[in-house]
């Protein structure tokens, strides 16, 4: 686990030392073991590490021998081992036990189709003197971010974005990227609020070369066939994958353990952990001293019967105070506070370890959050023509709808944008996703918009945050491809939420953990909005800055508060949204 950076100039301009130290050092909480960097005219790959493999040989960039190939990378390649063993014995070798030399080897040997052997999450840049090319690759689903700057024959690139504004890269507003975090509660990849800085797109790569910018998407999940099997087959393919795909996340040569909510995700992966360790699971978890909205008696229950050595840190529930940190290290805004909690649980684990398990992507693959039983409980949810169910489901996924952004939007935003872009991030989408059921459809929208524009940012960033690695099993691509192969209607039945993967795991983690409900964070933010918080509500939307910003209807912003204090609507999402890009603002712009 790692953070890169770098550039390619086309015309052989370079940046300043000052400036390419400087695009390491802002992100150095994710790599804080060490800096390598490789330079030369009109080039720069860069490295910050967290040792996790080979600590003593792990050392980025690797270059080969003929010193024409150089790759650096942020992630882990889980079948590293397995990957080394078919080099062996042939001129490509490996000398260390550093999964990043593996890269190096494969692209010596199979050039850029080596991306396909890969299993793990990773962010890679390879600079290959041959072609003069320089490649930015994506891991599947986006565990690891990768952002790039394109303008004027130069691509600065970066895990974060901060290493591309150390760069000297203007920050200019990108209005249209912020339509959609409007629209969805986070800004919708590739987009970024910073004009001309994008994300390298999960599954795709990059080739950057003096004649052009050629984006390649590697894998999809679009291409996976549905199939057809007993509900026993199912299970034991399930069982077999997941067993395997944290088998080889335990692959590490430092102290590691897990999260555990005592959800039925993390306690899987728990149970599943216990099963191939010699040693106790160390696994964390955060709980709240107001016993309402207290998890941890259920992650309790899931130490007990796996014999865990368990750590429990109570704290306040209000960790609002944590939301411009948690900002700072997201580069853009997020309505989820979720990340709050998240983060201080990876606090609490970096005190005894480099790295956890998660339980990640479950949610999304196997249709584990409510509004999936809600939406689909709907009597019309099958039956409604595909244009309907489109729009449905748009609807169902959406912060401020169109008319709202009408009466949110001021004059000058209005002219600033476009068009109103929300349908034109899901309708490709759905085009590509016909061949699936109505419930397939819909975890394919999310597992390509909200997992990578939201829900992997957290664990990656929060984590980062300080200097701890996730790995998430269920985001195993043999995990991937086999929830896209299944029928919705084993995942979402009867209004049973991931019900074919319960069952699979039921006897692995008990009745208890398998079928409590579900608890997302659930503290009462809506009152905190109206009483406790109401100065740093009226800070944050309607302070002399916010308004001298001019993106916002001051009266609609006004009344959207004064009928949430009411009690006339619940605007809870709405104020968080407006409140998070403030507060962004603060940390970025101003």
């Amino acid at each position: 686990m790692c953070g890169i950076f770098g550039y390619f100039d086309t015309q052989g301009r370079s940046l300043t030392p000052l400036q390419l130290q400087d695009m390491g050092d802002v992100i150095k909480y994710r790599g804080p073991d060490g800096q390598g960097v490789f330079v030369e005219p009109g080039l720069a790959l860069g490295n910050q590490r967290l040792a996790i493999l080979d600590i003593e040989h792990g050392q980025q960039p690797f270059i080969s021998d003929n010193e024409q190939i150089v790759v650096v990378q942020n992630g882990e390649i889980f079948n590293h081992v397995e990957l080394a063993e078919e080099l062996k014995d042939s001129e490509f070798e490996c000398r260390t036990h550093c999964d990043t030399e593996v890269l190096l080897r494969l692209y010596e040997k199979h050039g850029i189709d080596f991306v396909s052997k890969l299993n793990g999450m990773f962010a890679i840049a390879i600079w290959d003197n041959h072609q003069k090319a320089l490649y930015l690759i994506r891991d599947r689903v986006g565990e690891k971010p990768l952002h790039y700057h394109n303008v004027e024959n130069r691509i600065v690139f970066g895990s974060e974005i901060k290493s591309i504004l150390a760069a000297g890269i203007d920050k200019k507003l990108d209005f249209n990227a912020l339509d959609s975090f409007l629209s969805f509660n986070y800004v919708v990849p590739p987009s970024t609020l910073f004009k001309n800085v994008k994300h390298v797109m999960p599954g795709t790569y990059i080739k950057v070369t003096a004649q052009a910018v050629e984006e390649v998407r590697w894998w999809d999940i679009a291409n996976v066939k549905l199939q057809q099997k007993s509900e026993t087959q199912w299970i034991d393919e399930f069982n077999e994958i997941l067993d395997d795909a944290v088998r080889i996340r335990l692959r590490a040569d430092v102290p590691f353990g897990a999260f555990l909510s005592g959800g039925v995700d993390s306690s899987t992966v728990v149970g599943l952990m216990a099963k191939h360790m010699t040693q106790p699971v160390k696994t964390f978890t955060i709980g709240f001293h107001d016993e309402k909205f207290d998890e941890s008696p259920f992650a309790e229950l899931a130490a007990t019967r796996f014999e865990t050595e368990h750590v429990v840190e109570k704290v306040e529930a209000n960790l609002l105070g944590l939301w411009p940190k948690a900002t700072f290290h997201c580069d853009q805004p997020h309505g989820d506070v979720s990340f709050l909690p998240t983060y201080r649980v990876a606090e609490l684990a970096s005190r005894k370890v480099k790295m956890v398990l998660t339980g990640d992507g479950a949610d999304e693959l196997f249709a584990g959050y409510d509004k999936y039983k809600s939406f689909f409980a709907q009597d019309n949810a099958f039956s409604m023509s595909n244009n309907e169910y489109q729009s449905s489901y748009l609807d169902n996924i959406s912060l401020f709808k169109s008319e709202s952004k009408s009466g949110l939007y001021s004059d000058q935003l209005k002219l600033n944008i476009s068009e109103d872009n929300a349908e034109s991030y899901v309708s490709p989408l759905f085009n590509k996703a016909q061949h699936m059921d109505r419930i397939n459809q819909a975890l394919y929208i999310d597992t390509m918009l909200l997992l990578p524009g939201n829900n992997l940012v957290k664990p990656d960033r929060m984590g980062m945050a300080v200097s701890i690695e996730n790995r998430a099993p269920f985001l195993d691509f043999r995990m991937i491809e086999l929830a896209f192969s299944m029928p919705g209607e084993l995942k979402l039945q009867e209004g049973e939420t991931k019900y074919i993967y319960k069952k699979a795991v039921a006897d692995l983690i008990g009745n208890d953990l398998t079928y409590r409900k579900k608890q997302m964070f659930t503290v009462p933010i809506s009152e905190w909005l109206k009483h406790d918080l109401k100065d740093m509500v009226l800070d944050l939307l309607l302070s002399e800055k916010t308004i001298a910003r001019d993106l916002f209807n001051k009266d609609y912003v006004e009344t959207l508060y004064a009928n949430h204090c009411s009690g006339k609507a619940n605007n809870t999402r709405e104020i968080r949204a407006l409140m998070a890009l403030e507060i962004w603002f603060r940390e970025f712009i101003d």
